[in-house]
Formats: structure tokens, C-alpha cells, sequence
């Protein structure tokens, strides 16, 4: 059950020294960027745990670097850039390993780095969704920030685009979705 903040019934989170304020844009692309527009590449395994906010990540880098960490989202209700609040907590393999036990949804995407936008380019029942996101540190940064030409449309407020929704979507669900916004990824 939750509460009116977003969070589980009974749990309070504020921001402070572990939990930050997250700031991002998100867009729709019709196609993945060209590969020389990219300045660093990696494979992203995400675990969302069954029953809790918490998203367990593998990313595997292009030069071979590996980054876990487990993270936990608490998302607000109100609409612009500011999502909610994060906390990041960076882990071992081994307490990957043990983590990575319990039940979760699984989403796999490769994340290229083609500033000022990390694009998500997604697999599986996803396979012709590629999301672009813009992180910020203030709101005056977000709120002037200009999306580049290749964005379709802006998807920031529309929650069915935020990982939590996404590693639920099936196939048909997603397409439509895309039609929505002009993109027909089975068509190409």
C-alpha cells in the first residue's frame, strides 16, 4: 500500500545525505543514434525486486569496467523534471550474487552516451523503444534545457515510460503506445 508521498505505507524518505533529489527529461526517438555520435557504451541488466521500490543493476562497460549497485526510487506525484528521490548504494559481485537470489522483473537495454542525452536502446518485447534522458542538478537547468532535434516527443510526465512500468509492458501494450507518438519500430 502507499501513502500520499509516494512511498510505502509507514515509510517516510526525505532528501538529505542518502537520498537525492532526481532530476530528468525523458523523449522518445524514433531510431537509435549513429554509432559515432556515442562517447561510451554499456549493456544494463536491471533486477526490479518483486514487492519493493528497489532495482537491482548490472551495467557492463564497452572497455570492460562492470558497475552494481542497488537502487531505490521513491517517486513524487506532481508533474516537470524533478522524479522523485534516489538513493544509490554500490555493491560487490559476490553481494550482487546474493542479492540477485531473490525474485525479480528483469529489463535489459544497452545505454549509449550521446550528450547531452543517455539513450536507452531496448531488447526483448521492448526491442524498437529507445528512450533518451537528460539528468540535471537543478530545476532552472531542467526547466531551460532544449531537446535535441531527434526527440520525438517528450515522455517526462507520462509514467508508462519509467523503468517500473516498463519491465511490466508486453509487446502489443508498448506498440501501441509508440503509435501514440507516431512510432511504428515493427514497420521499419
Amino acid at each position: 500500500m502507499t501513502d500520499k508521498a509516494g512511498g510505502l505505507e509507514g515509510q517516510t524518505v526525505r532528501p538529505g545525505k542518502y537520498a537525492q533529489v532526481e532530476r530528468e527529461r525523458r523523449f522518445l526517438l524514433a531510431n537509435r543514434p549513429a554509432l559515432s555520435r556515442v562517447t561510451v557504451s554499456r549493456v544494463i541488466t536491471d533486477r526490479h525486486l518483486l514487492g519493493t521500490r528497489l532495482r537491482l543493476r548490472r551495467a557492463e562497460f564497452s572497455d570492460g569496467r562492470s558497475e552494481i549497485k542497488l537502487t531505490q526510487k521513491v517517486p513524487v506525484r506532481r508533474p516537470g523534471a524533478v522524479q522523485g528521490l534516489i538513493t544509490n548504494t554500490y555493491l560487490s559481485p559476490d553481494e550482487y550474487e546474493v542479492l540477485a537470489s531473490l525474485p525479480a522483473s528483469l529489463l535489459s537495454k544497452s545505454r549509449l552516451s550521446v550528450p547531452p542525452l543517455g539513450v536507452d536502446v531496448f531488447e526483448g518485447r521492448l526491442e524498437g523503444l529507445v528512450l533518451g534522458e537528460a539528468e540535471f542538478t537543478t530545476d532552472e537547468e531542467a526547466e531551460s534545457f532544449k531537446a535535441p532535434a531527434e526527440c520525438v516527443a517528450e515522455v517526462t510526465d507520462d509514467a508508462r515510460f519509467t523503468g517500473g512500468r516498463l519491465v511490466q509492458t508486453s509487446r502489443h501494450e508498448l506498440l501501441g503506445w509508440l503509435a501514440e507518438y507516431g512510432i511504428y519500430p515493427d514497420a521499419a
